[in-house]
């Protein structure tokens, strides 16, 4: 799923549930993943009473940072994200100016503070940059597993504040 509309700044409210019947294994069973600007990902992973790696886990800035608890509700409950997201800028030329950040939080659970992203990638792969528009989808990842969204919202944030 992939929103119509593009966003940079914005703050992020989702709401996502695996099947309380569902068995859940690793990465297995119960993953998926919301991916700001089309490239940077927060896991949904089933992570209660669930063993994985620890930046796989649910809220993780995946293949980068491991949540600083494990605040995952058992299958069957509803979890809830609540994201604020600030794009990475550029230079005219593509170079990185600045890097994006996040605060993630998990069930009302502080998970992630204001965290550096070190770039769009995958497990197992050196994040990096590349440049791109200052405004780009939402998508919600598909692995084929039976995951329940709901109340799903999101919103432009203003510029940022510079500290004096």
């Amino acid at each position: 799923l992939r929103t119509r509309d593009s966003f940079g700044d914005c703050q992020l409210h989702l709401e996502w549930m695996i099947p309380e019947d569902r068995e859940v294994r690793g990465q297995h069973g119960g993953n998926s993943g919301v991916f700001l600007m089309d490239r940077y990902e927060v896991q949904i992973l089933q992570s209660h009473g669930n063993t994985t790696y620890a930046d796989g886990m649910a809220s993780s800035i995946y293949g980068q940072y491991p949540p600083q608890v494990n605040a995952c509700r058992p299958p069957g409950n509803w979890n809830i994200y609540d994201i604020v997201f600030r794009r990475p800028n550029f230079t005219s030329q593509g170079s990185l100016l600045e890097p994006a950040h996040i605060t993630v939080f998990l069930n009302g659970v502080l998970v992630q503070e204001n965290v550096k992203i070190l770039g769009g990638g995958t497990h197992g792969q050196r994040a990096s940059y590349s440049a791109h528009p200052d405004m780009m989808p939402v998508r919600i990842q598909d692995h084929g597993d039976p995951i329940h969204f709901r109340n799903i919202w999101i919103r432009e944030l203003g510029p940022r504040q510079k500290a004096e």
